[in-house]
């Protein structure tokens, strides 16, 4: 093989108090060592194909669906894009649940509540705009319940001080929603219930709580392809007994009781991106009820699902963002080939659902990696943020694995309604892009994650006019990431600047 490439399978609020101030694509041949370029067809299966690219970032400049065709030609993408976005209109029924077209804001961290867990003045400003924003599903964002497994001192946390806090914000949002887009727009508004598990940093530092040891994992930093040599930041002390699983069981119960009472429609019992519940689904080498078999690793999250039903019967809708390839050796990933980590088996994943389903989970949000560990799997990216790696892959080619993984599972499981992910990099022609994998049978619903954040009206321009502006997407440089890994508040820094800039000082590090 060529030695420059590396081949790899696989809320009416008060908001007085907010700042007021007011080419090409480079990568349509796999680009290495800055100046050479080349193409190679891809092999078959689902494989990462990465790239000896270095330091320069990746670039978008398509114009049209026939400049994307041919890309995906260049490139050897298998994505479909049609003119015609409305099927993206079409209601889809979730049980009992209406939710009236196929657009999503996915659950997108603002890192902006107050210590006490409560939804601060931008955390309300964001949720009034995305209930304005004309989304059928607003999937609300992580939120810790309990202290221990916030990801950071302003993550939101439900707790019974702050039901209330919580219950002023669905009701505002309802009342935008209303007054936005129509008298009878009912958006369906889930919670993500959360622990951050080896990311808790509740007080500002870190404070790893994990399921068991991880070569790649702990040493807590970004790599574009695993080793287990680097130093470990986590020791023995950080992994979580039997007992405090059993009572974070009971804290899941509380926190989706106090959502119920607040007036979510649905709970998502968070089950990706690296998180506790994420992590015990591969705790192979973990000893106890929580490890080693597939039913003692799928042991917490169907135990908590199960006593929420018992608790609440079907008040309320239990959800999943559900991680089904982490792209990590085995035995420490789940969803992977035994032999070849940067292939997807999901033969366990799919049994997982299978069980949800005999549960009555009829709405999964489908994504894959891990933002913190390998973020272009998670989500491609042009330009990284500080301190990561650059995309060593075509960003097309991961957008085409989240399409294509997702459509796998939708198919074999058409009584669930998927959430496709992997659309904001698509920038203007995500509904093109979108509509063409509804009319396959790709994913019923579409999420928008950094879409949201730069355009929360998204879904409202793509229900009135078919399209996107392309002035007001997503860029993919990673900007709300650097936010927070600055420890800031975050959004977008490009589409929303008067608000980030008075934030940061006008500097995003």
């Amino acid at each position: 093989m060529n030695p420059i490439f590396r081949a790899r399978q696989g809320t009416n609020p008060d908001l007085s108090g907010i700042a007021q101030t007011k080419t090409r694509l480079e990568g349509i041949n796999i680009v290495c060592i800055m100046s050479i370029s080349t193409t190679f067809s891809e092999p078959p299966g689902n494989l990462l194909i990465m790239s000896d690219k270095k330091n320069k970032p990746w670039k978008f400049s398509l114009g049209s669906i026939s400049d994307f065709n041919a890309m995906c030609a260049e490139i050897g993408c298998e994505i479909d894009a049609v003119e015609d976005t409305s099927s993206l209109a079409e209601p889809v029924m979730v049980n009992d649940l209406v939710i009236p077209n196929s657009l999503v804001v996915h659950p997108m961290e603002g890192c902006d509540g107050d210590r006490q867990g409560n939804p601060g003045k931008l955390t309300l400003r964001r949720y009034q705009r995305f209930a304005a924003g004309g989304a059928g599903l607003i999937w609300a964002e992580a939120t810790a319940v309990v202290h221990e497994g916030r990801a950071n001192p302003r993550q939101l946390w439900l707790n019974d001080n702050n039901k209330g806090a919580f219950a002023d914000m669905v009701s505002m949002m309802r009342h935008h929603a209303a007054q936005s887009i129509a008298t009878d727009h009912q958006p369906i508004i889930a919670l993500q219930l959360t622990h951050s598990g080896r990311y808790s940093k509740p007080d500002g530092t870190s404070k790893p709580l994990i399921p068991q040891r991880d070569p790649y994992r702990d040493p807590l930093l970004p790599e574009p392809e695993p080793t287990a040599t680097r130093t470990s930041k986590v020791d023995d002390s950080s992994v979580v007994t039997d007992e405090y699983l059993d009572n974070l069981q009971d804290a899941y119960v509380k926190a989706a009781n106090l959502a119920y009472q607040a007036g979510f429609d649905a709970i998502d019992i968070k089950s990706c991106h690296g998180y506790l519940i994420n992590e015990l689904l591969s705790s192979r080498n973990r000893p106890g009820k929580y490890g080693g078999n597939f039913e003692n690793r799928t042991r917490f999250l169907l135990e908590v699902i199960d006593k929420i039903k018992s608790e609440l019967g079907d008040k309320i809708e239990i959800c999943t963002r559900l991680g089904f390839y982490d792209a990590l050796p085995y035995p420490f990933g789940w969803g992977v080939d035994e032999q070849d980590y940067t292939r997807c088996n999901l033969d366990e994943p799919k049994k997982l659902v299978k069980l949800l389903s005999q549960r009555g989970v009829r709405l999964i949000n489908f994504t894959i990696g891990n933002p913190y560990y390998n973020p272009h799997v998670n989500r491609p990216f042009n330009q990284p943020a500080k301190n990561a790696y650059t995309e060593p892959e075509h960003p097309l080619k991961g957008v085409e694995r989240l399409i294509n993984l997702c459509g796998q599972m939708q198919k074999e499981f058409p009584e669930i309604a998927f959430v496709g992910t992997g659309y904001s990099w698509l920038k203007h022609l995500m509904p093109n892009i979108a509509a063409a994998a509804k009319i396959k049978g790709k994913a019923k619903l579409f999420g928008a994650g950094r879409l949201a954040f730069a355009y929360p009206d998204f879904a409202r321009d793509i229900l009135n006019t078919g399209t996107l502006d392309a002035k007001k997407v997503c860029i993919a440089c990673s900007g709300c990431t650097q936010l927070m890994r600055d420890n800031h508040m975050t959004g977008c820094v490009i589409r929303d600047r008067k608000f980030y800039d008075a934030i940061t000082g006008g500097k995003v590090t």
